[in-house]
């Protein structure tokens, strides 16, 4: 019998209890453990952004515009409003706004034609909007995996990570991690198609969205292995298909526009000082801020990387399902091989969820037994995503 954390042959033993039973989309009622999981979360993000927003008073500063306004934000809107075409040199290179996937401009503009809301108000409601969907689809994932228990303390936890303020902020995380949460889902559930539609949104939210097209390709490789001499759904090949190609088709796209289709993409984001050097540029950087010192920002990036290291390697010891490992693997070797932007490798990694499942895990047995230890474990990190978030979007003076 197919243990419940692999893959579809999938589904044939079916759910376990009345909360895996639902099936997403069923009904318009939720669970009442999935109303808490929202609950809480939702919670989470209003305290962060109170924190936030009496931080920024005190530094004479709106929080609206910190929170709609900032960094890679005003490129996203700027496409939303006018399209792309926009490029820009200074003293750091030259920055197209092709570096942008679509997905999220495209969102935005939708919000904006169909509403009276100004692009700042817009592209805040997308992200919130898309962080709701992706701690709902977090849910459902932990409860099909190990309950709605663990489910409940894996959403609370993404809404309480160091950089889980990007959550509150018009920036593209939210949308990521809401297709790949539902697609990953879906992977698990069977439902191949859907799977593949949301890899393939995914792909056009950010450059790391690959990652979910790699999940999904590498479970349907897996579902073909074992079904070798059988025959495998159709419904596997459409949704095996169509996952890679919201990434590959923008990259593409960007490629004809600078007339080199298979590396103009690249060359794009090597002018914004971003590439792929398997890790060589973040060893150089990791050394020079050890010898000569640096700000908060850039030791706490190393801290969050090198902790997502080892949650990765309990991933794998936890024998995670096969499309949760290599979607969070993609996700840590695009941040770890990246160069340039060391302060912003946090953020890449914040739609890396599945890396918090061992320790919702280990938070749900320490609160059935300790119940006061749970507690001031979860107040703790409440307090330094808060503290760290405003201090983040507030004070800092580095691209997030």
């Amino acid at each position: 019998m197919t243990d419940a954390r692999t893959i579809p042959a999938a589904t044939t033993r079916g759910p376990r209890n009345s909360d895996r039973a639902r099936p997403a989309g069923a009904g318009w009622r939720l669970p009442a453990t999935a109303t808490t999981a929202l609950g809480l979360f939702f919670t989470a993000r209003l305290c962060g952004g109170l924190v936030l927003a009496l931080v920024a008073r005190s530094a004479g500063k709106q929080p609206l515009l910190l929170l709609g306004r900032s960094w890679d934000s005003v490129w996203y809107l700027g496409i939303a409003a006018h399209g792309y075409g926009l490029t820009q040199r200074n003293r750091t290179g030259i920055h197209s706004d092709l570096a942008f996937f679509p997905l999220y401009p495209g969102l935005v503009r939708t919000v904006t034609t169909l509403t009276p809301l100004d692009g700042v108000r817009a592209g805040l409601l997308v992200s919130w909007t898309a962080a709701v969907a992706a701690a709902y689809g977090i849910y459902l994932l932990g409860v099909w995996l190990h309950g709605p228990a663990v489910a409940t303390v894996l959403v609370v936890l993404w809404g309480l990570l160091p950089h889980s303020v990007v959550l509150s902020m018009a920036y593209t995380e939210p949308v990521l991690t809401a297709c790949a949460a539902w697609s990953l889902y879906a992977v698990l559930s069977g439902r191949w198609v859907w799977a593949g539609v949301l890899a393939a949104l995914a792909g056009l939210s950010r450059p790391n969205g690959v990652a979910v097209a790699a999940a999904v390709l590498s479970a349907a490789a897996q579902e073909v292995w074992r079904a070798r001499g059988r025959g495998v759904s159709p419904r596997l090949w459409t949704g095996a298909v169509l996952a890679p190609l919201g990434w590959s088709g923008y990259v593409l796209w960007v490629g004809s526009c600078r007339g080199d289709p298979l590396g103009g993409y690249f060359t794009v984001q090597r002018l914004w000082g971003s590439r792929f050097d398997f890790g060589r540029g973040s060893v150089r950087f990791t050394e020079h801020m050890l010898l000569h010192g640096t700000r908060l920002l850039f030791p706490m990036a190393l801290v969050i990387v090198m902790v997502s290291g080892v949650l990765f390697a309990l991933l794998i010891a936890d024998r995670a399902p096969l499309p949760l490992v290599v979607y969070s693997g993609v996700l840590l070797v695009i941040a770890l091989g990246g160069s340039g932007f060391f302060e912003s490798k946090p953020r890449f990694l914040l739609p890396a969820f599945p890396l918090l499942i061992v320790v919702a895990r280990a938070l749900v047995r320490t609160a059935r037994a300790r119940p006061w230890h749970a507690a001031v474990v979860a107040s703790a990190l409440a307090g330094l995503s808060f503290v760290y978030g405003a201090y983040v979007v507030v004070l800092a003076r580095s691209p997030l």
